[in-house]
């Protein structure tokens, strides 16, 4: 089995914006998919770790585009691990289209915790260190890591909301993707007539759950750069997130 994984989606018209391309929320799914696809198939995906009361879950996102598939328009998700530690690993991807096209890429950070203390748990202790075989140690990923997403305590609040059924995955925890989706909903759609997400970030600190109040502050960090942290009601971070737009064509 090749060391890297390639699956195909659908740019579906009801997971499309406005403009008739998918919505960042969507693509992120989609690799969210593909990352449990490939390590299902190899061995260490989320079906094995649940019955061991294992899970997957998702440290910091980073998705870089040129464009977004168009709606109907099929595309691939390829999905490699690029590093492995004994509390984190690396996985990057490449969202290409059937024709060669490159639309952009993304890089993750996914730590394994124990379900049951929730804490931490070591990766190599998982089929003997068995994701050591799938490392890809030959190709780069030409997006910036990233980094810290650096904010001051002078943001500003500009929304709070409550969650819900909706809102939580299967680790019983607010979804990665619906933080993603809170996010870009901080712009109002004659922003998205004028402006395209080159870059999204966000890093994961703390879980919420439903039930609980998300409380939302932004600032502007840069030319088109926007900074965002979600607060839960106790005063918890929950996550940061970083948005570069440019301006559409």
């Amino acid at each position: 089995m090749d060391k890297t994984g390639k699956y195909e989606f659908l740019a579906e018209p009801f997971h499309c914006d406005f403009s008739g391309r998918l919505f960042m929320g969507h693509l992120g799914n989609h690799l969210l998919n593909a990352a449990d696809f490939h390590s299902t198939a190899r061995g260490f995906g989320m079906q094995y770790l649940m019955g061991i009361n294992r899970s997957w879950v998702l440290s910091r996102l980073a998705i870089e585009m040129t464009e977004m598939p168009p709606q109907y328009t099929r595309f691939s998700v390829e999905t490699w691990v690029e590093s492995a530690m004994r509390y984190f690993t690396s996985r990057n991807f490449a969202v290409t289209g059937d024709d060669g096209k490159c639309y952009g890429y993304g890089r993750s950070i996914w730590a394994m915790i124990d379900t049951q203390t929730r804490q931490p748990t070591d990766i190599y202790s998982i089929d003997n260190g068995a994701i050591e075989q799938w490392i890809v140690k030959d190709r780069e990923c030409p997006i910036d890591k990233g980094g810290r997403v650096k904010m001051s305590e002078g943001a500003e609040t500009v929304r709070s909301i409550d969650t819900y059924y909706n809102d939580v995955d299967i680790n019983g925890h607010v979804n990665s993707v619906k933080y993603i989706e809170h996010v870009l909903d901080l712009w109002p759609i004659a922003w998205y007539a004028k402006y395209a997400i080159r870059r999204f970030e966000i890093a994961y600190v703390a879980e919420a759950h439903a039930g609980d109040r998300l409380t939302m502050q932004r600032e502007q960090t840069g030319e088109g750069e926007y900074c965002v942290r979600i607060v839960r009601g106790d005063g918890t971070e929950c996550c940061r997130s970083k948005v570069v737009f440019c301006e559409k064509g």
